[in-house]
């Protein structure tokens, strides 16, 4: 039995010297150190061995015990840096190599001067309103004061769902729903995507922007609308591009302009973006006809106010200088990542 426990000593010391990984070796303390360990073992039988014998096996245990945990540590200890080494010669990483770029994503160009010109509108105290893409004809027709008969009316000139409802040709129901939901005054601007049954050109599309104002309140004029637009113009483009009113017509404002600015991407040469006409129509105005407010519920004798409405596309297309509207949708990343 003696010969037996220093054999096995012997062994336990030789096996942990020799492990090549930490596997190993957490067995060989299993097996050796463990609870079913030879020492484990020693110290079990001592109270069997004649009295003379205990105090030497129970010191040659707890010695054995001392010397095998000290090489356990010692060696685990090697074989941790070891296996840290080969993993960090294994994943190392070449510093020299060029970085991987990460791309961020970016606002869409006609995104951005959409909140732009809100910003704008916000500053001088215009309130933003939204309103639904799905419109009925009443809301989208009738209460704009468009007769029954006028040619937008037309199914080849408008998305129709069915005979009472049609995706929105203009944002200006939404002053309708505000006027019906609102009393003056009033100062508010309302963006969102419309569509209309046109033929895509350089000009044209048929899903497009536009925002809609309104101004309600006693002794609105047709000057402060020319004020604020022109502030508007000025903010937009800078003071020194060229601003035009035109008369014009609209069944829902009276009197009505559409105003233009020099175009930016000839300065006023003539180009494709401007119909080479030197200048571009950015929005349509004039002051609310007296008809939509008596369709609304509000006093034309008492109030008055103004209307316009712009499309952004056409101004994203002046700001940036580009002379093809069809360039904003054809999501072309190498066109959009300019912006």
């Amino acid at each position: 039995m003696n010969e037996e426990y220093i054999e096995k000593f012997k062994e336990a010391k030789e096996k942990i010297l020799r492990a090549q990984n930490l596997t190993e070796l957490e067995e060989v303390k299993r097996v050796y150190l463990g609870k079913q360990g030879f020492l484990t073992q020693i110290l079990r039988s001592i109270g069997k061995m004649p009295q003379e014998e205990r105090a030497k096996w129970g010191r040659l245990a707890n010695e054995w015990k001392e010397e095998l945990e000290s090489l356990y540590e010692n060696k685990e200890k090697e074989l941790k840096y070891l296996t840290l080494q080969k993993k960090l010669e294994e994943e190392k990483i070449d510093i020299t190599l060029p970085g991987r770029r990460k791309i961020l994503g970016r606002i869409h160009p006609i995104n951005q001067v959409i909140e732009e010109i809100v910003m704008v509108f916000k500053e001088m105290g215009f309130q933003v309103v939204y309103g639904p893409e799905l419109e009925t004809d009443y809301y989208n027709f009738t209460a704009l004061n468009i007769p029954m008969d006028h040619p937008v009316r037309e199914s080849h000139d408008s998305f129709y769902i069915d005979k009472e409802h049609l995706l929105r040709t203009q944002t200006s129901p939404v002053q309708i729903r505000v006027m019906e939901n609102k009393k003056p005054p009033l100062r508010v601007v309302a963006p969102g995507k419309c569509y209309r049954r046109d033929i895509p050109d350089a000009t044209h599309s048929p899903m497009f922007h536009q925002i809609e104002g309104l101004v309600v309140d006693t002794d609105v004029t047709f000057a402060e609308l020319k004020g604020v637009l022109t502030i508007f113009a000025h903010r937009l483009f800078g003071k020194d591009r060229k601003v035009y009113f035109i008369p014009s017509y609209f069944p829902f404002t009276e009197p009505s302009a559409e105003m233009y600015v020099e175009c930016g991407v000839c300065k006023g040469a003539g180009c494709k973006a401007c119909g080479y006409s030197g200048v571009l129509e950015i929005l349509g105005c004039g002051m609310v006809h007296p008809q939509v407010f008596r369709i609304v519920g509000i006093d034309p004798e008492k109030y008055t106010g103004f209307a316009f409405g712009m499309g952004p596309d056409r101004i994203a297309m002046q700001i940036y200088g580009i002379d093809d509207i069809r360039l904003f949708y054809e999501n072309d990343v190498r066109f959009l990542k300019q912006f």
